[in-house]
């Protein structure tokens, strides 16, 4: 990690100038340097432009962080095997911690996920987009990498509006692990990932400060009753107060 005052420097000269030159860190691409940056988005203008130069980074296997309705998260292409095992590294997280995902719509379920329960189906359709995520049984289509050999995968819809068009604008899913060195607080501003990661993130979008208090809540739905495995921005209450009353 870098000393603040560094951090705070480099971050301030992103702002200035969009760009800055650092080592590469494009999963499984054999170049030494290319532009990674601090994107500012302040208007739909400056929104469009950022999403373009995200979707590249990540189908080049590229990490891209973002901010979400709790902290800022790391994206990478989940269909990627290099790009996530990068992730792994970056973060000096576990092998046997498995990574959650976003996607775009409940539609687009089917194509990662195995089966889905009739209480997810409701579950979803009263918590997506927000902070739940349910755990499913994965498809052949995602990194195997991700489930950490569980078979089983974390996958929401965000209802933050940047990480929802990041979402949207992609035709994978992505990850959404917090960005910060496992066992270390999450970030809640753009600086903060700079300090963290300096040039292991090759794109921050930078959406302004996030609220920073609980993580999603996190369901097993593959086994019945489903198991709490995290309880955070929906209550357990909640989530039976809506079973017991839609079913």
């Amino acid at each position: 990690m870098c000393c603040p005052n560094t951090c705070a420097q480099v971050f301030k000269h992103c702002q200035e100038i969009g760009s800055i030159q650092r080592r590469s860190n494009i999963a499984g691409k054999g170049v030494n340097e290319r532009l990674s940056y601090v994107f500012k988005i302040t208007s739909d203008e400056s929104l469009k432009k950022g999403l373009i130069e995200a979707v590249k980074i990540i189908s080049e296997g590229g990490i891209v962080a973002f901010p979400t309705e709790s902290f800022y998260g790391l994206g990478v292409d989940a269909t990627n095997t290099d790009a996530v095992q990068n992730l792994f590294k970056i973060k000096g997280r576990d092998h046997n911690a498995p990574i959650l995902i976003l996607i775009s719509s409940f539609r687009n379920l089917p194509q990662y996920v195995a089966d889905i329960p009739p209480k997810a189906k409701r579950l979803g359709k009263k918590f997506w987009p927000g902070g739940l995520t349910m755990v499913f049984q994965s498809s052949s289509v995602l990194s195997s990498a991700l489930t950490s050999n569980t078979g089983k995968v974390g996958i929401r819809i965000s209802s933050h509006p940047l990480a929802n068009a990041l979402s949207n604008t992609l035709n994978v899913p992505i990850t959404a692990t917090s960005a910060n060195i496992s066992g270390m607080p999450p970030c809640v501003k753009a600086d903060q990932v700079v300090e963290y990661f300096n040039n292991a993130v090759d794109l921050i979008l930078d959406g302004g400060e996030t609220q920073g208090k609980c993580p999603s809540t996190i369901l097993d739905v593959t086994i019945d009753p489903p198991l709490i495995i995290r309880e955070g921005m929906i209550k357990v209450e909640e989530l039976i107060n809506h079973l017991t009353n839609s079913g």
